[in-house]
């Protein structure tokens, strides 16, 4: 690994289009049975080895066993029904088909152990493993138990340890968890957000990350955005909460953006994995314009504790146009350690 700006990506990635189709949420499988499993496994080593060949120090399965990184979780829980959908409001910004809870919810076996062992056992590359997080995991169905967007956080954050105590057992590098929601109900992330993260993250022996972003690059988040004005100041509410908290690494959007830069300032202490690939876009950034978002961040973070990163998930991505954004972050990250001499 490099002595610094270990080089990592947001989660996902696209997934080849004999298993899902392509630049889709939610794509259905292609395969069943054993056929899926040897194709989600082969696409994890294509994953591997696209961030691997691309300089990408710390990799991630590409969640490519997954069709949705929070469903997907869901669907291995008592006391969710997947039969009976009703439509919600996702972050205040689209309309989805979701679950229902409607019993107590616990996790019946574990849902991604095995895959964080096989990831674990492929590379010889630091590797992490994502989970979503107790808020977003809320946002991302109906309750029709709880009554309490809270008391179902505490509840999800209690499955959420149990998971990733044993992913963490496989032999994972960094568990991160998921919460865009993060962004957007600031009371609530303020009341309990923090302490139910903090809770599904207590007494991992590895590193514990956050990922707070503003979206895949879907519509319906393009078109939020441009509802934000010439500053993105949403970080600055939850920032300083977690900096106070005790997870290690957070993970932000950056790259084409408007989050001012200073705000990173805010997170003393924690390791910043600064979004320098924008993922709402087709083109393919330069080695040099990734470099220019490191070299602004290094103003409020050391060396050491920048991790250059993807802005979210590429998954609804084309694979060349992801693969190419890969090299790229690898590529800018190198001209980086060059000019700092390391």
């Amino acid at each position: 690994m490099n002595e610094v700006l270990h080089t990592t990506i947001a989660g996902s990635l696209p997934k080849p289009a004999w298993l899902a189709e392509n630049q889709a949420l939610w794509a259905p499988w292609k395969l069943e049975g054993d056929a899926l499993a040897e194709g989600q496994r082969d696409a994890v080593r294509l994953a591997l080895f696209e961030q691997e060949h691309a300089g990408i120090d710390i990799v991630t399965d590409g969640e490519q066993t997954r069709r949705h990184f929070v469903t997907t979780f869901i669907e291995g829980l008592d006391g969710v029904d997947f039969e009976h959908r009703k439509t919600v409001r996702i972050r205040n910004r689209y309309d989805a088909s979701v679950p229902v809870v409607v019993g107590s919810v616990a996790r019946r076996h574990p849902i991604y152990v095995d895959d964080a062992a096989f990831l674990r056992s492929q590379t010889d590359h630091a590797v992490k493993y994502t989970l979503p997080g107790p808020m977003t995991m809320v946002d991302t169905l109906s309750d029709a138990h709880y009554g309490s967007r809270e008391k179902l956080a505490w509840a999800f954050a209690e499955i959420l340890n149990e998971e990733a105590r044993a992913i963490a057992d496989a032999g994972v590098d960094v568990i991160q968890f998921d919460e865009p929601a993060f962004n957007v109900y600031f009371d609530e992330v303020r009341d309990w957000g923090i302490a139910t993260l903090e809770r599904a993250a207590a007494g991992l022996a590895c590193k514990t990350a956050v990922h707070i972003c503003y979206g895949y690059g879907i519509k319906a988040n393009i078109d939020w955005k441009k509802t934000l004005g010439g500053e993105w100041r949403q970080y600055e509410q939850t920032f300083p909460l977690l900096a106070a908290s005790s997870i290690d690494q957070v993970s932000l959007e950056c790259a084409n953006s408007h989050v001012p830069i200073d705000l990173i300032a805010l997170l003393p202490g924690k390791d910043v994995m600064v979004g320098a690939i924008d993922v709402a876009t087709e083109r393919i950034e330069t080695p040099e314009e990734v470099a220019t978002v490191l070299r602004n961040a290094l103003r409020f973070v050391p060396a050491e504790r920048l991790y250059p990163c993807t802005n979210c998930g590429m998954v609804p991505l084309a694979r060349p146009v992801a693969r190419g954004k890969l090299r790229a972050l690898g590529a800018g990250a190198a001209l980086v350690r060059r000019e700092l001499n390391v």
